[in-house]
């Protein structure tokens, strides 16, 4: 078989990954150069000063710190489970670092397994910290796939990728129209019968509300009576988690791999860890690991070593707390091995399909859940191990984050379910939404959907209340902030935007809106999101929320995110802060309007957007909203809230 023509363009996109790797480099280095510790603790990039309350010998004899920072306490930062950091000493000069990669992390501790058997003595002398590294391994995973893809002489891979290149017709058996799922609608169980259907690749378009998630464990329920295991990806721990959810409650046999910190409560029964713990040898594991951290607390004790039989005997405590640590692992091994055979889906992020014990093994369907996110090389890292692809996702909702722009002229953000969604035959459209009231999902489903979805009569035209107030009988206003000398601010060290005028009228709005709601006998507690695109306005409304004393009785959960934070959830009223107003018109990333697409069709019954619709008025995307809002008479001005 002739080498397939994609060849030459995967060649492009690996020099296009390397182009992203440099630059996302590039601005982690300027994040850290630019700016002073202290700067770096507040933009959450350090924790100084911290303190160590433990240390254990781990698995693979590597030491595990508990640590706890001593400032700036419950103040937000962005350490999370799996990434690389390095502990580091100001005691003396040039700054000591030990590398390491978080486990665990809370508001204000974490647990970290640092690169060695044993601590340096600068760790005991204080002036500790620790500083987010940047991570490699991502980039490194998608590049050993890419080369693995060029070289690759397995017949079904290069089949598989002339199909994706659209060199090769995707096959499909006859649909099998006796599959028929209750609870699915029309469009859902067409969807179920087409991915059943699909040889080499099916596309399921979903776009927000339509029941991706409903439609994809069913299918998955499905393809499992023909297949002994099937592997489930999607680029983000929170997709992971709600599909491993969805599929527990169909009882399906997930296997959840991930950091456990990264994991959900509710799913630590079904993660590796999880399922090790409730094994027949857990007992005989945990009493050997017990034993190994006696042993490894009796050699600490001598931290400074100066004569022959201290050492001779801290060395001998080392040694029977490894061999403990060994006889353990072996045993899990067993465990872990027996799980991996038998479990009936395997859940997890590409990066974590990477796993030592995945290393041969072979599933003939991968499905790939939020698509739309994920670079291409990052879907084939699980796909080198399959033979059948399914994507479930929207290409109008988020894209991949690119940071070069060279990068993303040469078309590195161009998803895997952007070319696919092309190909003929390949995709079916999940086509009623049962999340929004039909107003407020008008203008998407103009603007990107053609107006091929349907609000279901469950939902259509669903408010906060029948009452003869817009605060609860409007489903969308828009709050235009033009001539209201709400200046933009923008952070010099972060370079994030904050407008906080236009923060302090959706204040008031939402408390004008609070009381009201209130005033309602038997009325459902709501659920609030408050969004912004920007960071810094995000973190305005964060620290002056309680500022304005909001009435409370009937909230059941109010929560302040980016867009991103947001990607996947629903709540019942969406507040959006566009933040943007200035003299040159100039919206920044307010332009990209996929991103903006997942903002406006967050909310259930109620959506207010509050911006300068002459900062934003000339952009084709943001003109046709505002059309749209005074064709439906939900136009409004902040002069009735600047006061």
């Amino acid at each position: 078989m002739s080498e397939p023509k994609a060849y030459e363009r995967l060649r492009r996109l690996k020099g296009l990954l390397k182009i992203e790797q440099d630059e996302d480099y590039r601005q982690y280095k300027e994040q850290f150069l630019r700016v002073n510790l202290e700067q770096r603790k507040l933009n959450g990039l350090s924790w100084y000063p911290v303190k160590i309350n433990s240390e254990e010998l781990g698995s693979n004899e590597l030491i595990t710190l508990e640590i706890e920072r001593t400032s700036l306490l419950d103040h937000p930062h962005q350490f999370s489970s799996g990434k690389n950091v390095s502990l580091f000493s100001q005691q003396s000069q040039p700054i000591r670092e030990l590398n390491g990669t978080v486990k665990s992390v809370n508001r204000n501790s974490l647990k970290l397994i640092v690169n060695a058997d044993e601590l340096p003595d600068w760790c005991f002398e204080g002036k500790l910290g620790l500083n987010i590294q940047f991570d490699e391994n991502s980039y490194q995973e998608m590049q050993k796939a890419l080369d693995a893809l060029l070289f690759t002489k397995n017949q079904r891979l290069i089949e598989l990728l002339n199909v994706l290149e659209g060199e090769q017709e995707a096959a499909f058996d006859p649909l099998n129209n006796e599959v028929l799922v209750q609870g699915l609608n029309l469009s859902q169980n067409r969807a179920l019968r087409h991915v059943l259907s699909a040889k080499d690749l099916a596309v399921v378009h979903g776009p927000p509300g339509t029941g991706k998630t409903s439609t994809m464990v069913q299918a998955i329920r499905y393809t499992l009576q023909e297949e002994r295991q099937v592997l489930v990806c999607a680029p983000t721990n929170t997709a992971v988690d709600l599909i491993s959810e969805k599929l527990l409650e169909l009882g399906v046999d997930v296997l959840r791999l991930g950091h456990p910190a990264r994991v959900s409560e509710e799913l630590q029964v079904c993660s590796l860890d999880g399922k090790v713990a409730a094994s027949k040898h857990f007992k005989e594991i945990k009493l050997l690991r017990k034993n190994a951290e006696e042993y490894f607390r009796m050699a600490g004790k001598y931290k400074r070593v100066f004569g022959k039989e201290d050492a001779a005997q801290r060395a001998a405590y080392y040694a029977e707390a490894k061999n403990n640590i060994k006889e353990a692992r072996l045993l899990e091994d067993l465990v872990e091995d027996e799980l991996f055979k038998t479990s009936q889906v395997i859940c997890c992020t590409p990066v974590s399909s990477t796993h030592r014990r995945l290393g041969r093994a072979k599933f003939k369907t991968l499905f790939f859940d939020e698509a739309s996110q994920a670079l291409e090389p990052m879907v084939w890292i699980p796909l080198l191990k399959c033979e059948r692809l399914i994507l479930f996702g929207d290409h109008f909702q988020l894209p991949p984050v690119v940071k070069s722009m060279e990068a993303k002229k040469g078309g590195l953000d161009q998803s895997l379910l952007d070319r696919c969604i092309e190909l003929d035959k390949t995709t079916v459209l999940l086509n009623r939404q049962y999340r929004m009231n039909q107003i407020i999902m008008g203008f998407s489903n103009s603007w990107f959907y053609k107006g091929e979805l349907s609000a279901d009569e469950s939902v259509k035209e669903q408010v906060l209340a029948d009452e003869e107030t817009a605060y609860l009988n409007q489903c969308l206003e828009f709050i235009d902030t033009a001539g209201c000398d709400f200046e933009e601010e923008q952070n010099p060290e972060t370079l994030s935007y904050a407008n906080p005028k236009e923060g302090e009228v959706l204040f008031k709005h939402l408390q004008h809106l609070l009381e009201t709601y209130s005033m309602q006998e038997n009325a459902p507690d709501l659920s609030i999101g408050l969004i912004s695109p920007y960071k810094e306005q995000r973190e305005w409304m964060s620290q002056h929320l309680e500022d304005f004393g909001l009435n409370k009785t009937k909230v059941e959960e109010l929560h302040i995110k980016t867009i991103d934070g947001f990607q996947g959830e629903e709540r019942d009223v969406i507040y959006i802060s566009l933040v943007r107003s200035n003299e040159k018109q100039e919206i920044g990333f307010l332009s990209d309007e996929r991103r903006m697409n997942v903002a406006l069709t967050r909310a259930r019954k109620k959506l207010v957007v509050i911006g300068d619709s002459s900062t934003i008025g000339l952009n084709p995307f943001y003109k046709a909203f505002l059309e749209y809002c005074e064709k439906n008479g939900v136009y409004r001005t902040a002069w009735e809230w600047a006061v």
